[in-house]
């Protein structure tokens, strides 16, 4: 499919899974009404419990979670990027941050485990130890499907440009990110970040952002968007929860590499 419409999820999810997947079902129905065909949930979409809580709120791939978002892509015959979930380690404490990808048949195409973990402190506005309860993933992870090849991310994998060149020489052509990115660090980082990976690789990034206020006491930034390989931002959201949509055009894309060659250039990464 050469061009069609993806979606981005705004949402705030709280301890409490069943409402969330709740409302999460409802917004990616929502998204296919509008003529979705790729709908691309935000990071713990499913569960955000308070500090240290984790591994109750992990479950395994496949799982109910899992197997429930399989169910809405199919039902909707949509390409769905389920945010993140928490993912158990059999043995462990800590859980895997994974991110979903199903095909519009309801099959579960690949899994992406977050590498980066958010371990920062800035005083007085947030602190966070990701690697107290979670494991990094150490895997590349894109997957061609009949929307072109996607490079799947999360989050604070953002600022780590090598992640994403790394991606796209392995032929991808969309990034997915998933986020619950924090408010200070989002409002200095989060469009400058975005728009570079976009520009610098020359692929749609698709950024659907957590918002409001989390069971920790951090506040999220929301903004969630969606940029073309050209930098420009073809959407973005309200400080609410909400659903937006913007054009894929790969034609538009391979026009864009063939006048600015730039990946043809690269001399140190290959």
């Amino acid at each position: 499919m050469r061009q069609y419409l993806a979606a981005a999820i705004q949402l705030c999810a709280g301890s409490d899974k069943s409402a969330n997947l709740d409302r999460a079902e409802a917004m990616v129905a929502t998204a296919a009404s509008r003529g979705a065909t790729l709908v691309v949930l935000p990071e713990v979409f499913s569960w955000r419990g308070a500090s240290g809580d984790d591994i109750s709120g992990a479950e395994p791939i496949p799982g109910p979670t899992a197997d429930r978002c399989a169910g809405w892509a199919r039902r909707h015959g949509i390409h769905l990027l389920a945010g993140s979930i928490l993912e158990q380690i059999p043995g462990e404490r800590r859980a895997y941050n994974t991110s979903l990808l199903f095909d519009d048949r309801g099959n579960l195409l690949a899994g992406y485990r977050k590498a980066h973990l958010f371990d920062i402190d800035i005083p007085g506005q947030v602190t966070v130890r990701e690697s107290a309860a979670r494991s990094g993933g150490n895997e590349l992870v894109t997957i061609a499907t009949s929307l072109g090849t996607i490079g799947m991310s999360v989050c604070y994998d953002l600022r780590f440009p090598e992640l994403y060149r790394a991606l796209v020489l392995a032929g991808a052509e969309i990034f997915t990110v998933p986020s619950a990115f924090t408010f200070p660090t989002g409002a200095a980082h989060w469009e400058p970040l975005l728009r570079a990976r976009a520009i610098e690789n020359q692929v749609y990034v698709v950024a659907p952002n957590q918002i409001g206020r989390t069971p920790r006491g951090t506040a999220d930034f929301g903004n969630s968007m969606i940029v073309d390989p050209w930098g420009t931002i073809i959407a973005r959201a309200p400080d609410s929860e909400t659903v937006i949509l913007a054009e894929i055009d790969r034609d538009r894309q391979e026009k864009i590499r063939r006048e600015l060659p730039c990946l043809t250039h690269i001399k140190f990464a290959r």
